[in-house]
């Protein structure tokens, strides 16, 4: 994943690069995979008063940053930079026989796509929101399409790469589940044999 990161492109124009993209990303990852909020605070803390933390000894991350900072660096990162990430992990539990039990239909790997909102607002907002209007004002959210791979009785899921439910160049009409689907599948058909997978949508 650090590997990943560092080769993001730098897009900083000013001089305030006191913290690296790449600290940025694993700090944020950090706490999704601990799945605490106050995970790197309770770093920063550590830091200060025993000169040592665990967001090193166990992400990497050199120089902690604050959320604001993990924002501001990650939000005009292209989500594709670390796409290939997902498909690395899913070929290396493939290859482990992990997923043996992960078929369905006719013997096919299953593929669930189903989209989410991860922000809404009636003031935020950015070029990327979806806008849909409530009692004549405006409400703005982003949206995601998650890709997974799913089988009956099986506790967990392998997550994929997502596809973002964002306003298209060139498209009139709103973007939606539907359409963002149909991209997922056209950008990844070729990564599965023909036939060997089927998606539930």
């Amino acid at each position: 994943m650090r590997q990943d990161l560092e080769r993001v492109p730098e897009h900083r124009t000013g001089r305030n690069t006191q913290y690296e993209i790449a600290d940025a990303g694993l700090g944020a990852f950090s706490v999704f995979y601990m799945q605490s909020l106050s995970f790197l605070a309770h770093q920063r803390d550590m830091q200060w008063k025993k000169g040592q933390n665990n967001a090193q000894g166990l992400f990497g991350v050199d120089r902690i940053p604050s959320d604001g900072q993990i924002r501001n660096l990650l939000d005009p990162v292209e989500p594709g930079a670390l796409y290939e990430r997902f498909w690395e992990i899913y070929r290396d539990l493939e290859e482990g026989g992990y997923l043996e039990k992960y078929h369905g239909v006719a013997g096919t790997r299953l593929i669930s796509l189903d989209g989410t909102q991860y922000f809404s607002s009636q003031e935020i907002h950015c070029p990327n929101c979806r806008v849909s209007v409530r009692d004549e004002k405006p409400y703005y959210s982003h949206m995601v399409m998650m890709a997974v791979v799913c089988a009956p009785e099986q506790e967990h899921v392998i997550c994929l790469d997502s596809e973002f439910i964002t306003p298209q160049d060139g498209h009139e009409k709103q973007d939606c589940e539907q359409q963002a689907s149909k991209r997922w599948v056209e950008r990844n058909a070729e990564r599965f044999e023909p036939w060997s997978a089927t998606i539930l949508a």
